[in-house]
């Protein structure tokens, strides 16, 4: 009955995958089939449409005549994807449909981004259109995944800022969803954008959009402005707290250069009965609710409401989603993770300078070599993570390029994971100093296990992780450049290696304890036992940084990630562990001192004899 699945099987059928269609309403029975692929959609393919022979009963002899699989006979398709279209608007927008339209237009934004010309803005929006329409809006509610309006939104973000600009401009306008884009310069006068769009079958309303000449002033190069408006979207976006308000407009959305702070937003009011309150508010893709710290109102009448709405590009992540499926935003989490970055990367380049400068001093037994060398390690792997960190959020804020965003979640994944390996191979030589003191390794023999240990396994397991989850499109989380938790859980290829090591590092320190306690058993002293006390309590607190037991409290992280509380908690423990390896590590070792002395003797020495 020209019923049509938008989510295709792959290309050969295995298992058995039925589908039931009748009176224009279908339904998939997934039991083995694979997820969706973007790029097949454009692939011809000899089972794609099956024809029906009585209910519910797939025919499997050959294709009616004409029937003609997605891209097939097209080979323009692929240039804007327009093959597919057709099928789709012809889809009943039922609660399933939305779900599944979401889900492509969001694999599209990510795999079919690069160079967004007319022709493919213009067959995504007539696609976003269909399942905007005034008249569907209440089979939204039963949509499964709650989240569903907040990724529409991001994703059509994502792809409407890639639009190529002709000639300097660009408008792509469809009855419930409306794109433009201008060239802008330092020297062009004040630019607006003017949306006039159907809400529904009777009323029109209007949005408007000015970049201030003052602002334009702030841009050092040509550049570009897109700005997408949604006359439905409002009713559409569910937020995670409870909140009594309503949108009684448009949604606007802007892609701006990172140079531009203020922008002026003029909404037409929906409901325009009475002179009711009115609020500026900013949606909040991280936290799925309304921000009204992002707009003020300047003016407000029956009819119109102006805002003022800051722009702003965050350049640095939360600290804590290294652990957490999700982070809550908060300006004192974004300056823990700033202040702490910048004073660990500072404290481990002066860690390994020291380190360097000692070497020869503090590395001649064998146990002290193999101690300083993963102490050595260590710093670097933490060092190297860290600036990947930065580097991964400015690589998501500022390019969005997404093969670059895998990348820099591939080698971070490697560094943190490189992190806890250097650290279960201290804990496991501080266990064979303590209790096989009479098994002697060979440096070689060392060398050779620390760096499999080290280093073979992180590789392993990062490569294992892109090559199992990448071609799901399920590697990266939305928002972040760091691994995916709510579609493939990739994230537990970091938080299990790392949870399990910081068990058996507990160990390790419950065993030191119990060592340098035991000295002290017996002899009855008061004297004797403070002083254990005090010995037992430096060992933790030297050993905590080192093995990596504070990351422990990142299950509290993964088990309530919307706490605050816990996520700071968790960035004032972690973001520092930086300088607590150069503090605990280097500058309170008695060896390391002396050492750096002999140093600064020798040194002052030398220039007396020069001098």
């Amino acid at each position: 009955n020209g019923a049509i699945c938008i989510q295709p099987c792959s290309p050969s059928f295995h298992g058995e995958t039925s589908f039931v269609c009748e009176d224009r309403k279908w339904q998939m029975l997934l039991d083995t089939c694979a997820s969706l692929d973007v790029q097949s959609l454009f692939q011809v393919r000899k089972q794609e449409h099956i024809p029906f022979q009585g209910k519910g009963k797939p025919w499997h002899g050959k294709p009616v005549d004409g029937a003609k699989p997605f891209g097939a006979g097209n080979q323009s398709c692929q240039a804007d994807f327009s093959c597919i279209v057709p099928d789709i608007l012809s889809s009943p927008a039922i609660p399933g449909n939305i779900a599944d339209i979401v889900e492509l237009l969001k694999k599209i934004s990510l795999l079919l981004s690069d160079n967004v010309t007319r022709g493919k803005m213009k067959s995504y929006s007539r696609i976003a259109n269909h399942i905007l329409n005034s008249s569907i809006i209440s089979n939204w509610a039963f949509v499964k995944d709650r989240n569903a309006g907040s990724m529409l939104l991001d994703s059509v973000n994502a792809f409407a800022g890639k639009l190529l600009l002709r000639n300097g401009s660009e408008s792509i306008q469809e009855p419930f969803i409306a794109t433009k884009g201008y060239s802008i310069h330092r020297n062009t006068s004040g630019k607006s954008f003017d949306f006039s769009m159907e809400f529904n079958s009777t009323d029109n309303i209007t949005g408007h959009m000015v970049i201030p000449e003052e602002e334009l002033l702030r841009l050092p190069r040509a550049s570009k402005a897109i700005s997408v408006a949604f006359p439905t979207l409002g009713a559409i976006l569910e937020t995670n707290q409870p909140d009594p308000a309503f949108v009684n407009g448009m949604v606007l959305s802007v892609s701006l250069p990172e140079e531009l702070q203020n922008i002026l937003l003029t909404f037409e009011k929906l409901n325009k009965l009475g002179q009711v309150g009115a609020q500026c508010v900013g949606w909040h893709l991280a936290e799925r609710r309304w921000d009204p710290r992002a707009c003020e109102v300047r003016a407000h009448n029956i009819t119109t409401v102006v805002c003022v709405c800051a722009h702003r590009h965050r350049t640095y992540r939360s600290f804590s989603i290294l652990m957490s499926p999700a982070a809550p935003r908060s300006s004192a989490l974004d300056y823990i993770t700033q202040v702490g970055l910048g004073l660990s990367i500072f404290s481990l380049v002066l860690c390994l300078l020291i380190e360097g400068v000692v070497w020869r001093h503090v590395t001649k037994t064998e146990i002290t070599y193999m101690r300083h060398f993963c102490l050595v390690n260590i710093a670097a792997s933490l060092l190297i993570a860290d600036v990947l960190f930065i580097l991964a959020a400015i690589v998501h804020n500022a390019t969005l390029n997404y093969q670059l965003c895998v990348a820099a979640t591939f080698f971070l994944h490697f560094f943190y994971l490189a992190l806890f390996f250097w650290m279960f191979a201290l804990g496991l030589l501080i266990l064979y100093g303590l209790l096989l003191i009479f098994l002697k390794i060979t440096r070689s023999v060392f060398l050779a296990a620390a760096f499999s240990l080290g280093y073979g396994c992180p590789l392993v397991i990062s490569i294992l992780t892109v090559a199992i989850t990448e071609p799901k499109n399920g590697y990266l989380r939305s928002g972040a450049c760091w691994l995916n938790w709510y579609e493939t859980k990739a994230l537990l290829a970091f938080v299990v290696p790392a949870l399990s090591i910081i068990v058996v590092n507990l160990i390790v320190v419950v065993v030191v304890m119990v060592k340098t306690g035991r000295s002290s058993v017996g002899e009855g002293s008061k004297s004797q036992d403070l002083r254990s006390m005090i010995r037992v309590s430096k060992n933790v607190a030297l050993l905590t940084p080192l093995l990596g037991l504070t990351w422990g409290f990142g299950l509290a992280t993964i088990i309530n990630s919307r706490s605050l509380a816990f996520h700071i908690t968790f960035a004032l423990l972690n973001a520092f562990q930086g300088f607590f390896i150069l503090l605990f590590g280097t500058l309170l070792d008695r060896k390391t001192r002396e050492a750096l002395r002999m140093n600064c003797l020798s040194s002052r020495q030398k220039w007396g004899l020069e001098k």
